[in-house]
């Protein structure tokens, strides 16, 4: 049993926690990361000292919550043993993937780890696959590798430079497209009934889809918000889309 009367683990928990209460992304949690990292890498316990790494420059949040949990677990008293760190990195463990018809389009994504996010959450809903079209990144990017956790190399994945030839060439392969955005006449998502095979067409963080795209989709779906602001991350948008197509290939 760890002694968690040590003043080595109390504050190893406490400066993780600094790091995880900060905001993402904000000059605070850089630094409370950077403080974190350097404190651990040099401790004396052989168990913080394995904890360190998750804690280098560019940590994920899951990579926080897995230097966290651990170090919880001792404050509670608990037995912290290598088979908990391995269960929290091994909790996205390949399985085999049930594809459903559809493609995920990412059209001039610019950020490295939300083109990350979409490899990850397109293989966790099941598509059959990713295509990159304008400046999207790629698994060759180290961030988009990074934020994908491997799902970058377990879904197939193309690059067609323009989204208007990646429309055509789906629509030879007998998809349907339809384009996710806000934008007039756009269809609430939850009660549409969509084709299947089928492609989702994702646009840009801050300026969306090219109007001439969006025209050119068979439809227009929209996620109706309840709140004061009308769209969501691009991530976000396409767990929510993704789990509703899901839904519906299951009934039809």
């Amino acid at each position: 049993m760890i002694d968690i009367s040590t003043e080595e683990w109390r504050k190893a928990l406490r400066l993780v926690r600094a790091v995880a209460d900060a905001q993402c992304g904000s000059p605070e949690r850089e630094r409370a990361r950077a403080e974190a990292f350097e404190f651990m890498r040099l401790a004396q316990s052989p168990r913080i000292l394995k904890l360190a790494h998750l804690l280098q420059p560019g940590a994920t949040e899951r990579s926080v919550d897995a230097a966290l949990v651990p170090l919880e677990r001792v404050d509670r008293r608990a037995k912290v043993t290598d088979a908990d760190i391995v269960r929290i990195r091994e909790t996205d463990a390949p399985k085999v993937a049930d594809r459903a018809p559809l493609t995920v389009v990412a059209d001039n994504i610019r950020s490295a780890f939300n083109a990350g996010g979409i490899f990850r959450t397109a293989e966790f809903f099941g598509a059959e696959r990713v295509i990159l079209c304008g400046y999207t990144p790629g698994p060759e990017s180290p961030q988009v590798a990074k934020t994908a956790l491997g799902a970058a190399e377990a879904i197939p994945c193309e690059r067609v430079p323009d989204v208007r030839d990646a429309i055509d060439a789906l629509r030879a392969r007998g998809c349907a497209v339809y384009a996710l955005e806000t934008a007039d006449g756009a269809l609430d998502i939850s009660d549409f009934e969509p084709a299947f095979p089928c492609a989702l067409l994702l646009g840009n963080e801050r300026f969306g889809l090219d109007p001439d795209v969006v025209a050119a989709a068979d439809a227009v779906l929209e996620i109706p918000s309840h709140g004061t602001k009308n769209s969501l991350n691009v991530v976000s948008a396409l767990a929510v889309a993704a789990a509703f197509l899901r839904a519906k290939y299951r009934r039809a």
